[in-house]
């Protein structure tokens, strides 16, 4: 994985093939980042995704105007074949159906094909959703096929990756732990010690049974009991770690501290940073105690970092904005001594509960909901008080207990209650309150990059409402929450 600004006279090996990723920028604005046009020289297979195929267009006649309307979400694509015209054309949409569901985020489209490239796919907003060039194999797709939302998108890469471009399929989960696992120890070394971030959810918990498994006791895992953790979450994450994985746990409470500093603070994106230098703070004072314990300096931090995490939290010219610094990605203290070490960085959230089910972690904890790092703070959308962030617990317990009672956990994604600080008029007792909002959102998704809402029965979100009013203080309505991602994003703030 590469910037799109490399030179390609900087990369010492030839690829295979090469796939330009889609990006947030427009190709005709005038700080657009833009490929090596000698990239194209290569004589590799290339596939362009969304910006990438608009990369493709503006390389090759600049005809990439703003879309009269914005496209985000699912569209029904339709695939053209010709079977007149070389193989390699209808080669990208090989085994996949001529009306099919992809998943669109553009504003942007092409206004006309590129010189040599004839339409293989279009929908009703983007005559040219799929481009391939008559004699090269050169295409470009509008839609993104790298996300869940997209059912035909495995298929299509892996037609563009195996039979177009010839690369072998000789990847899995199981060599991934044996490789992790050797890499950590060469890196570690024989007789440091390491700290670790968990949480109890799954991404935390599989670095450090991964981390165990390779340094054994030498990793230390950390629970820092921030004050915006869910209902009887330290608990739940103390037994499951200490005594069911047997991984060394400690657990701080520092919830006055975090809660000091949250004090006054509306802005989330401030939130993030107070939480995520507070973390590191407390992190370093527990190595600066472990050190004195065990007579050797810890030098390394484990996170549990996923790929959609890197992409949505580092901001460079070329494929994405930042999304979100909870992960600690790019926001990290500059004085930080800790140097990171995040096994599993390059990996989805379905591949990650395939690693955990691997390791032999528990079912339950493998396909527990993900919980961010900062918590119940970025689920209420004002300051964070001792007293909202009771009202937020409560709810969530209530709606996530739910749930598991209908027996739909493993359906959902994630789901969480989010409160929203503004009061609206009810009726409590007969007499008139005035009470803030509960937003209750669940999604269905498997990478995470996108996300649909989950389709509840009506009869479910009534009694789930009925029991948040009546059992929250301080809630008089409850809504439900059915934007997709994009254009939201799965967590409020």
């Amino acid at each position: 994985m590469l910037p799109c600004t490399v030179k390609i006279a900087d990369i010492t090996w030839k690829p295979k093939a090469i796939i330009f990723s889609g990006g947030p920028y427009s190709v005709y604005a005038p700080d657009a980042p833009h490929v090596d046009p000698a990239v194209f020289d290569l004589g590799v297979p290339i596939l362009g995704i969304c910006y990438g195929m608009q990369e493709i267009a503006w390389q090759r006649g600049k005809n990439v105007a703003a879309g009269d309307k914005r496209e985000f979400g699912n569209a029904i694509l339709h695939v053209e074949r010709h079977a007149d015209k070389a193989p390699h054309v209808d080669a990208l949409f090989e085994g996949i159906d001529i009306d099919t569901n992809v998943w669109m985020s553009h504003g942007d489209k092409l206004s006309a094909a590129p010189p040599g490239f004839i339409t293989i796919a279009s929908s009703s907003n983007a005559p040219w959703a799929g481009l391939a060039h008559e004699e090269i194999p050169l295409y470009g797709i509008q839609f993104h096929p790298e996300v869940t939302h997209t059912p035909c998108g495995r298929q299509l890469l892996e037609n563009f990756a195996v039979k177009i471009a010839n690369c072998r399929q000789n990847w899995t989960m199981e060599e991934f732990i044996s490789k992790e696992i050797n890499r950590i120890q060469r890196v570690i070394g024989p007789t440091s010690h390491v700290i670790g971030a968990v949480s109890g959810g799954v991404d935390s918990t599989v670095a450090a049974k991964l981390m165990h498994e390779a340094i054994g006791d030498r990793f230390h895992a950390i629970l820092v009991d921030n004050g915006v953790m869910r209902l009887n979450e330290c608990q739940e994450v103390e037994a499951t770690l200490n005594h069911h994985l047997k991984i060394n746990l400690t657990v701080v409470d520092a919830s006055e501290e975090f809660l000091t500093k949250l004090s006054g603070v509306e802005d989330p994106e401030k939130k993030r940073k107070i939480i995520g230098n507070t973390f590191i703070e407390v992190f370093q004072r527990e190595a600066e105690k472990l050190t004195a314990t065990h007579g050797q300096a810890i030098e390394y931090l484990l996170q549990g970092t996923l790929y959609p995490d890197v992409i949505e939290s580092i901001s460079f010219k070329g494929p994405s904005q930042t999304i979100k610094t909870h992960h600690n990605v790019g926001g990290l203290l500059e004085n930080m001594k800790l140097k990171l070490i995040e096994p599993l960085r390059e990996l989805f959230k379905d591949e990650v509960r395939k690693l955990g089910t691997l390791l032999g972690i528990p079912e339950d904890l493998v396909w527990r909901h993900p919980f961010p790092g900062p918590g119940i703070a970025i689920r209420i959308l004002g300051e964070v008080t001792p007293e909202q962030v009771q009202i937020a617990r409560v709810a969530d317990h209530i709606f996530i207990e739910e749930i598991k009672k209908a027996g739909i956990y493993r359906q959902i994604s994630q789901a969480f209650a989010a409160l929203i600080p503004t009061r609206a008029v009810g009726v409590k007792g007969d007499q008139r309150s005035y009470e803030q909002i509960i937003a209750l959102r669940a999604v269905t998704t498997t990478d995470f990059m996108t996300a649909d809402w989950y389709d509840f029965d009506a009869k479910f979100l009534k009694h789930v409402s009925s029991r948040i009013v009546n059992e929250v203080s301080g809630v008089c309505r409850v809504l439900y929450d059915v934007s997709q991602k994009p254009p939201g994003t799965i967590e409020f703030l």
